[in-house]
């Protein structure tokens, strides 16, 4: 089949059932997401879906998409990859990798992101464990910075929250100095801001699929019990760690009592969360997007940065920076 349309690329692969295709001097073959070329380097392409993009833009992009394929001058296979998470996504396999400079040629794009695919990549369809920070990775939010603008105290919290995230500063004492800010304040707004707590989009759609796959799911947050609580009972979670705000009279205390969680207990939720359930080598998980994640990052099989400062991006396997939570279950492969 031969087309002087570059975009007839997507509507082959996506549409028809040919093995092969043509698009002026390249060449296109087709493969099973579990039958791919052994030894070939893996690449995944993820579009954004039309309901969460300007429809307008996504038709530009998916023809840059295009143009690029047939522009890559060496033999290709495709493969679409399915999940139930609303995105499209195309698999490249390539006999040899691709350039630096062949990759960033996507970055530009706002509803397509593009992913290599790691060897250790976690397999979908066997039970695994995810291990998920709370703030700016589950919730759109960073609790305790609500909480101080609600009770009158803002700007000097998230002054100490964001040296924190960068890991400027020692996250416990950090923790405990924020928390002190808030000494006095109406208990009320903890329970008004779990009433309006903003989901990270795709968050429901990432822990459908991963608990149709039997996988366990598990927030380990530096924030505070009502919120972690809170999204555990609204997911079906299968357990949720944070620090326990003093509370007495109605008011807030200024202080956390019991095991702080910091950096090493949410690495250490990683591994004590995979022995509870026996999830298999290769299947432990952990996301997030901060300095406080590193550990956690670290511990697992396979860390996944999102949205990330640059010392926890640095350290993960892979890295989501412009798309939603949505395409995590994407990163995974198929057994």
């Amino acid at each position: 089949m031969e087309s002087s349309s570059q975009s007839a690329v997507f509507t082959w692969l996506t549409t028809e059932s040919s093995m092969s295709f043509i698009a002026g001097k390249q060449r296109f073959s087709r493969h099973n997401e579990t039958e791919y070329p052994v030894g070939f380097s893996r690449y995944r392409v993820v579009f954004l879906a039309k309901q969460d993009c300007d429809e307008n833009q996504q038709t530009i992009d998916i023809q840059v998409v295009c143009n690029w394929l047939t522009a890559l001058s060496t033999d290709l296979s495709l493969a679409a990859i399915e999940r139930h998470c609303g995105l499209s996504c195309i698999e490249l396999c390539s006999e040899s990798a691709l350039s630096q400079a062949q990759l960033s040629q996507l970055d530009n794009l706002t509803t397509v992101e593009l992913f290599e695919v790691a060897p250790n990549a976690p397999l979908i369809n066997t039970p695994g464990l995810l291990v998920m920070d709370m703030d700016s990775t589950a919730i759109e939010i960073e609790c305790i910075d609500e909480l101080a603008v609600m009770a009158g105290v803002g700007a000097a919290v998230a002054e100490v929250t964001e040296l924190a995230m960068q890991g400027e500063l020692d996250f416990e004492q950090s923790l405990r100095a924020r928390v002190a800010k808030l000494e006095g304040a109406d208990a009320q707004i903890i329970e008004t801001l779990c009433a309006k707590l903003p989901l990270m989009p795709g968050l429901k759609e990432m822990i459908a699929e991963l608990k149709s796959h039997g996988w366990r799911t598990v927030v380990a947050s530096g924030g505070f019990t009502p919120f972690v609580d809170h999204l555990k009972q609204l997911l079906s979670l299968d357990a949720a760690f944070a620090n326990e705000l003093d509370i007495a009279d109605g008011k807030l205390l200024g202080s956390v009592s019991g095991q702080v969680v910091d950096a090493q207990f949410k690495a250490d939720t990683v591994v004590s969360c995979a022995e509870q359930w026996q999830i298999a080598a290769g299947q432990r998980v952990a996301i997030g997007d901060g300095a406080n994640d590193i550990p956690m990052i670290e511990t697992a099989d396979f860390g996944i940065a999102y949205h990330a400062k640059p010392k926890l991006a640095k350290a993960a396997d892979i890295q989501i920076d412009k798309l939603n939570l949505k395409v995590l279950p994407y990163l995974f492969q198929l057994k």
